[in-house]
């Protein structure tokens, strides 16, 4: 089989937008290829986390993970932090990257913007980025837009490697969903939803209550068109609702837009937060159950040995191509 990894970063309570571009295609995936799920928690702190926070939230994606279908004994669930090879590898490849490559890292600008200091990893992260994706030789990585460019440098490194050192990574290929990619917010569809957004109804949390889950959808911006149809460039809106209402129905874009043609928005808001709602509750209620359980411990113990041993081997042969004594 390929093989696959990829992650969700445990900064921030997840929105609905982690499942739509992750969490849903994950589940699909794990039955296509051999599967590496991991919690990038080495990557939470570019920036500052509170330390009881980030253990939390380390746990709740890993839990996130097993409530929403990912199969422990089908694909490879693990932290980070728990297999050391990625910050070693990552150390040999920030010697193949150029400054210049990292400079124009959309994300570091985004980042760092307005801001006096910023830590040299929020810099270099995305070598340690091309490092997860390398060590594992994943053959695709799920990317949504706006992680195009950082799969792009991790072919970029792997390839400058494979040039000078003798081949030693596969360089992956992506895999863009059309459909629920990019979660954009209730209040604005022209920003991605973010936890980090000032107005609370904006963003639909995967642990948000039925009652608040119905309330941001009745507030959700919309426009004066009143036709519920698809069409990013006319109406972004309702484009992103629908989208979001496709992805926890799995009901194609045509049906939904035939459902409530000349019925304006009303109806479909509230259908649309009944969809979501009946997709989050049987998730949130595994979550509840797994979280802080013993069998999330073992989960990830078993995951990072097993993860473990595939990346010393890329490791160990990275180290060996570049003149390291290796035994």
């Amino acid at each position: 089989m390929q093989r696959l990894l990829s992650g969700i970063k445990p900064s921030g309570d997840l929105n609905i937008g982690g499942y739509g571009g992750a969490l849903r295609q994950y589940v699909k995936l794990q039955h296509e290829y051999e599967s590496y799920f991991f919690v990038p928690d080495l990557h939470a702190v570019t920036v500052y986390q509170d330390p009881k926070e980030l253990h939390q939230r380390t746990r709740d994606i890993a839990a996130l993970y097993i409530a929403s279908g990912i199969d422990p004994d089908k694909a490879t669930i693990f932290l980070q932090s728990q297999v050391p090879a990625h910050v070693e590898l990552g150390w040999l490849l920030e010697t193949q990257a150029h400054f210049g490559e990292l400079k124009r890292m959309t994300q570091f600008k985004e980042k760092s913007d307005g801001k006096d200091t910023v830590s040299s990893a929020l810099f270099t992260y995305p070598v340690l980025m091309a490092a997860d994706v390398l060590l594992y030789q994943a053959t695709h990585v799920p990317v949504g837009d706006d992680q195009k460019q950082h799969l792009e440098l991790t072919r970029d490194v792997g390839e400058r490697f494979n040039n000078r050192y003798g081949r030693t990574f596969t360089l992956p290929e992506p895999i863009i969903q059309d459909i629920g990619s990019r979660v954009m917010g209730l209040d604005d569809p022209s920003k991605k939803m973010s936890k980090s957004n000032p107005n609370k109804n904006s963003c639909v949390h995967m642990m948000d209550t039925p009652e608040d889950i119905r309330k941001k959808f009745s507030r959700a911006v919309t426009d004066s068109d009143g036709q519920v149809r698809h069409d990013w460039e006319q109406k972004p809106a309702v484009s992103n609702l629908i989208e979001i209402y496709s992805v926890f129905s799995e009901e194609a874009i045509s049906v939904i837009e035939k459902r409530y043609e000349g019925q304006g928005y009303g109806m479909f808001k509230k259908e649309l937060a009944e969809a979501v709602i009946e997709k989050l509750q049987p998730i949130q209620e595994k979550f509840y159950q797994i979280v802080n359980s013993s069998e999330l411990d073992r989960v990830l113990m078993n995951g990072a040995k097993r993860a473990a041993e595939t990346a010393s081997t890329t490791l160990h042969a990275a180290k060996k191509a570049m003149g390291f004594v290796t035994f």
